[in-house]
């Protein structure tokens, strides 16, 4: 990731860094609000449900499956870009990127299929190590920036002229490091506690402490890393091969390599260690949790009935077994890390874009609702975070977002087919379309000013600023029609009981 992100922008891949904090940091205080008020599980699709109704709730609930979908791939990947040092013949060279070869995607597809069985067969010690693993990761990429920055670091090649100076690409590369480089894609790990709030005694505090506080704390040690990659790269590496060309024995991993080439060989067995680690944990960590997503949506009616079926074990193994299947394909459309990471970015932040929307309308639903937690500023803070959606994904490119957004058209086929055919119209809820128009508003002109605009293959018709403009235009036309048309407050309140009840008659699932 600290080599992807100084491919992209150079030594200004530091300023990426604080521009991505600043960014996921405003929209997770709409999340902070919202999570404190209603500490449910699985918030991030069950708050459009209470503020805009089922189709918003169904386009935030799909694109949040895609994501976390995603993931498990992505660790597939990361997994084998570092084994294939032992193994010849996964990846091969595409411009530049390494891509799965068709050997690559045969293994990703059989360590895919160990994902799910192990989840299947509900073995459930992984997640109780998780909060283990994460210190684990925290620690080992503290002990990385120290011994890089204690051996070798040399902070005259972040500004040499010989070496392209600090920002080498211009500024727009900083701003597409943000999207495309992994910052977002690692820093949304801060969501989870969103998606487990209702497992929290003073959500009050420890939900803005654990989504705020984890963007920073984690924020600072990777900027330390950044800082401490970018000043060890060798200079004679940079003035023949440039920054977007870095090719430090890449063979065994590209921050592996650094540390075996600065004589680093205890660092080298370490990061090879978490390598296989780090990925093992979060792939089967993430598989659970896009599993459990496609459950929720069958017992909210919607998504076929046949995705809620339980083992014995309490697994929702019909669940797991499509999350396998559509993981699978992503190896086919994007396979490098690259690409994936790009695509978890914009699919993620497509999906808590709609918090600062639904803030902004419980408030004016549910005025006297109690907010142990509430940001001050009226809509300033919601339209700022929504701005800071739309920047990001904007950054992420045409080349990705006609993806995800195609993956958005076959999401509402798929909802098409199952209001059309489906057996059992009792669990079906009403579609609630009309209160859904901001996001297709807002879905709509971000997939028109991103083939527009000038980042990841658009046409390049409209300049940064013309971008900006319009961006800025399409947040508030798009902000102020998500407070006009929204549910009614009694209609909030029965969406809140509906969902209540379907919590409690819910089988216990053991993911």
């Amino acid at each position: 990731m600290p080599i992807t992100a100084l491919q992209i922008a150079g030594p200004s891949a530091i300023v990426s860094w604080i521009i991505a904090m600043a960014l996921i940091s405003v929209i997770m205080l709409t999340y902070s609000e919202l999570s404190a008020m209603f500490p449910v599980a699985g918030g991030v699709t069950r708050f459009p449900q209470y503020s805009h109704g089922s189709f918003t709730s169904y386009t935030v609930g799909w694109i949040t499956w895609l994501g976390v979908a995603a993931v498990p791939p992505i660790e597939v990947l990361a997994t084998l870009q570092y084994s294939s040092s032992y193994i010849d013949g996964l990846f091969r060279e595409e411009a530049g990127t390494p891509v799965l070869t068709t050997t690559g995607i045969i293994v990703s597809v059989a360590l895919m299929g160990l994902y799910t069985v192990v989840n299947i067969l509900g073995v459930r010690w992984f997640a109780r190590i998780n909060n283990v693993m994460v210190w684990w990761k925290l620690t080992t990429v503290a002990l990385m920036a120290l011994a890089l920055m204690a051996v070798s670091f040399d902070g005259d090649v972040l500004t040499s002229s010989d070496t392209g100076g600090f920002t080498p690409f211009g500024y727009g590369a900083v701003f597409a490091a943000v999207s495309s480089g992994g910052l977002i894609f690692t820093l949304m790990g801060a969501r989870q506690a969103v998606e487990l709030a209702a497992e929290t005694t003073k959500p009050k505090v420890n939900i803005p402490f654990a989504l705020i506080g984890s963007i920073v704390i984690c924020g600072v040690i990777l900027i330390g890393l950044q800082i401490a990659v970018a000043g060890s790269i060798p200079r004679d590496v940079l003035t023949s091969n440039g920054w977007s060309n870095l090719f430090v024995n890449d063979d065994i991993g590209p921050l592996a390599g650094l540390a075996g080439a600065l004589g680093l060989v205890w660092l080298v067995v370490i990061i090879r260690v978490d390598a296989v680690i780090s990925p093992l944990d979060t792939g089967l960590i993430y598989a659970a949790s896009a599993a459990r997503l496609s459950y929720a949506q069958g017992r909210n009616g919607n998504a076929p009935q046949w995705l809620t079926l339980l083992n014995k074990r309490g697994v929702p193994w019909t669940s797991m077994l499509l999350m396998f299947g559509v993981g699978c394909l992503f190896f086919l459309p994007l396979p490098s890390w690259q690409q994936l990471a790009a695509f978890i970015t914009t699919a993620t932040v497509l999906a808590f874009g709609a918090g600062p929307v639904v803030m902004g309308a419980l408030r004016r639903q549910l005025p006297e609702q109690e907010r142990p937690f509430k940001i001050p500023g009226g809509d300033v803070v919601p339209v700022l975070a929504l701005l800071a959606a739309s920047f990001i994904v904007y950054w992420a490119g045409w080349s990705t977002n006609m993806r995800v957004f195609l993956a958005v058209g076959v999401g509402y086929l798929v909802l098409v087919l199952h209001y059309r055919f489906a057996r059992d119209r009792s669990h079906i809820p009403p579609l609630q379309l009309r209160e859904g128009a901001w996001i297709l508003i807002w879905f709509g002109g971000l997939a028109l000013i991103s083939w527009l605009g000038t980042y990841g293959g658009g046409l390049g018709v409209l300049n940064g600023p013309a971008s900006s403009v319009a961006l800025v235009v399409l947040t508030v036309i798009s902000y102020a029609v998500g407070q006009t048309i929204r549910l009614t407050a009694s209609e909030v309140n029965h969406n809140i009981e509906r969902q209540r009840i379907v919590d409690t008659n819910a089988p216990k699932v053991s993911l």
